[in-house]
């Protein structure tokens, strides 16, 4: 018992949050990306793989704010579907990643005994290979496709949500409010609506928050050393690799996709930042 009381406070409300000046940031931030990503293909009426060689590295004007990249291609419309691309692929591969990871943790946690030990080792397992060089593994059998960045960051991401929700939902279970809602007949579903997910949610989240920056950074990265999307894909690590010879003379170009990672980045993390007891 005094195991159990010492564990309760953890899960415990510390009471209403107001939101701090840095998550109001994150959110303006985020959402001024966001709609720059969803809006901007929309907005913009331009192919962003329409050559126009004449126009090679043509500087900003006013109906070119970012100019034009070494191919004469409109460096606004290609950020805007590179963004939108990037932001997009990222959430899918999260919520690929906490559907099934939460599941799984929390009928581990549920069932306990053999099934914990087997899921626990299926986890463990997976922790031992590093995320990206899964993806790299994925990335040989399909050179520069969608579904190797997909599956590879979602094998890679299941696991923290497993582990965060195996182990919040262990002690959550031997609380006596869930003692108490099974004395009186309470089924499964009412337990995990009314006792579970009112702790695990916060948790998820902020998981899911430093997920989406982990996500789009990985994607970047490989994108940006050549193993991810390809040419002439208008990703955000594909158009950095693509621009980076180029800038002393366009320098405002190689700044544009690194800005627009460095702000969606940004506020995903102050987002995450916790806010101040009301």
């Amino acid at each position: 018992m005094s195991t159990l009381s010492s564990s309760l406070p953890l899960l415990e409300q510390a009471g209403p949050r107001r939101w701090s000046a840095g998550q109001w940031s994150g959110l303006v931030l985020l959402l001024l990306v966001a709609g720059f990503a969803l809006l901007g293909p929309l907005v913009i009426d331009t192919d962003p793989a329409r050559q126009q060689l004449a126009r090679y590295l043509e500087t900003p004007s006013l109906a070119e704010p970012l100019g034009f990249d070494q191919l004469g291609r409109s460096m606004l419309a290609r950020l805007a579907h590179g963004a939108r691309l990037s932001l997009s692929l990222a959430l899918l591969s999260v919520l690929s990643a906490a559907i099934p990871g939460s599941l799984i943790g929390l009928l581990a946690a549920w069932c306990g005994g053999w099934t914990e030990r087997v899921l626990a080792a299926l986890a463990d397992a997976v922790l031992a290979l590093p995320g990206l060089l899964l993806v790299l593994l994925l990335a040989a059998f399909a050179p520069g496709g969608f579904w190797p960045l997909y599956v590879g960051i979602s094998l890679a991401l299941w696991v923290e949500y497993f582990r965060v929700v195996r182990a919040a939902s262990r002690i959550l279970l031997a609380s006596p409010q869930v003692e108490a809602s099974r004395l009186l007949g309470f089924g499964a579903l009412y337990i995990v609506r009314c006792h579970l997910l009112p702790a695990l949610l916060p948790r998820l989240l902020t998981l899911v928050r430093f997920g989406l920056a982990g996500a789009v950074l990985a994607m970047s990265a490989l994108g940006f050393v050549g193993v991810g999307l390809q040419p002439p894909t208008p990703e955000l690590g594909v158009m950095m690799i693509e621009l980076l010879p180029y800038y002393r003379e366009a320098p405002w170009l190689v700044a544009s996709p690194v800005l627009v990672l460095l702000l969606g980045l940004l506020g995903l993390l102050l987002l995450s930042s916790q806010g101040e007891a009301a």
